[in-house]
């Protein structure tokens, strides 16, 4: 429901609040479902899997590399999410906690994939999504999301929520359950390390 300042606004800033009041709706029936689902409501639980698989899915993507990885990730998440709902207490965003989940699932798989001794390289891959169109271009693109994935997992983690996800730090931070300040210096020693690394 739009409130009156919004009401009163030109036809541009009327647009503008649709949009934002679309992403708050979103969010609220978001927590609504989790909520719910949380309870044991099955049908909430099928809806929120179906409003953020897409979600899971694009994240767990720019952290594997892969598409199979990501599918893998999106399914253990989807399976974790049942039991995983019990620590969702509202207190953030349904989608800052889901990226939490979705992030300890890609560690956990690789974490499992250097446990057995799998090349590093196969998850350190990528394909852009907009796959420029000079090859050089599209080279050294893929050499920089290589030697990102290839940071420590701290800094790797916030330069993906920032550069990748275009998230703020302060959004970030409450991602990785860490201070603003800490985002920042991770993004600061992450680009000195890719400095040394390209």
């Amino acid at each position: 429901m739009l409130n009156t300042w919004e009401i009163d606004v030109n036809l541009s800033g009327q647009s503008q609040s649709f949009v934002a009041g679309a992403r708050l709706d979103a969010a609220h029936k978001d927590a609504a479902l989790a909520i719910k689902a949380k309870a044991g409501d099955r049908e909430a639980f099928a809806g929120l899997l179906e409003r953020n698989y897409n979600f899971i899915y694009r994240t767990a993507y720019k952290w594997c590399g892969h598409q199979s990885d990501a599918e893998d990730v999106a399914q253990d998440v989807c399976v974790k999410l049942a039991t995983a709902l019990a620590s969702f207490d509202g207190r953030s965003a349904f989608t800052s906690w889901l990226y939490r989940v979705t992030l300890n699932v890609v560690r956990d798989m690789q974490r499992a994939r250097s446990s057995r001794d799998q090349r590093h390289a196969d998850f350190l891959d990528v394909t852009p999504p907009d796959v420029p169109a000079d090859q050089e271009e599209a080279a050294a693109e893929g050499e920089l999301w290589r030697a990102v994935r290839a940071l420590p997992e701290k800094q790797r983690d916030a330069v993906l929520l920032i550069y990748a996800e275009e998230l703020t730090h302060a959004a970030a931070a409450e991602i990785l359950n860490v201070k603003e300040s800490t985002i920042s210096w991770y993004v600061h020693e992450a680009r000195k390390t890719l400095k040394g690394l390209l």
